[in-house]
């Protein structure tokens, strides 16, 4: 038996797998900055549940999962390396990869050579930054995709920042724009700031593979991508476990 963690910002998620390598449990769960306490709570359930001897492989990966793993001498695995595994076992003839997380994005090119691009210690763009966009027009995160689906027009809004995004959205609240205008365009402020800020001019194109949490969940949010992209549903993949893809990979 295998099991793998990855530890993000905001999430904790987890998988595992029998000696035949299928996955037999994975979960997906906010550690609300608790992740000791729901580490423990979470591999004290796949013991009991899944491990009929208590015993198994163990890995750890994620941006908030290295201290974990070094206290407790456990395998850290590096989560670009994770998440490359779980793509050639999952989605094999994947050419690029968008990823986004609770407090990063990175796009993975993995043909004419690998090369990785990150953002850096901004949040913008990412899921942190949607939710503080939610809370900013006083809805939760699932409302705002809900309003993005029925957007008649986008208007441009920064996502480098928080406080910029407020700087132009509040006008358009002021001045009467549809909220489900402006739920659309926090996304394809997402999406801009991905692809402008992260592919820095390097065309994205071929099977594109999008894994993380706000591309599992908002629908909005994949709309946006896709057609910026100009990718059909052949192209575009959205796996339906790709917010486990990086523990699946450790």
């Amino acid at each position: 038996m295998r099991v793998g963690l990855d530890i993000g910002s905001t999430t904790i998620k987890c998988v595992v797998l029998n000696d035949a390598g299928q996955i037999v449990y994975s979960t997906y769960e906010r550690h609300f900055s608790h992740i000791l306490e729901k580490g423990r709570a979470l591999l004290e359930k796949v013991a009991a549940e899944y491990l009929p001897d208590g015993r198994a492989y163990l890995a750890i990966s994620g941006s908030a999962g290295m201290g974990l793993a070094d206290s407790c001498k456990v395998p850290f695995v590096q989560e670009v390396f994770a998440t490359r595994v779980a793509a050639n076992r999952l989605a094999p003839g994947t050419d690029c990869i968008i990823e986004l997380g609770g407090e990063d994005a990175k796009i993975l090119f993995l043909t004419n050579g690998t090369e990785v691009r990150m953002n850096g210690s901004c949040a913008g763009g990412t899921g942190a930054f949607i939710d503080q966009m939610a809370t900013l027009l006083d809805v939760s995160v699932d409302q705002l995709d809900k309003m993005a689906l029925a957007a008649e027009k986008v208007y441009p809004i920064a996502s480098r920042c928080g406080v910029f995004a407020k700087s132009d959205i509040q006008p358009l609240l002021n001045q009467g724009a549809r909220r489900e205008d402006i739920a659309a365009s926090i996304f394809q402020a997402v999406v801009d700031q991905t692809v402008s800020g992260l592919a820095q001019g390097r065309r994205i194109s071929g099977n594109v593979l999008f894994l993380g949490g706000p591309l599992s969940f908002l629908q909005g949010l994949r709309n946006a991508f896709t057609k910026t992209l100009e990718l059909d549903e052949e192209h575009a993949l959205f796996p339906e476990d790709g917010r486990t893809f990086v523990a699946y990979g450790s």
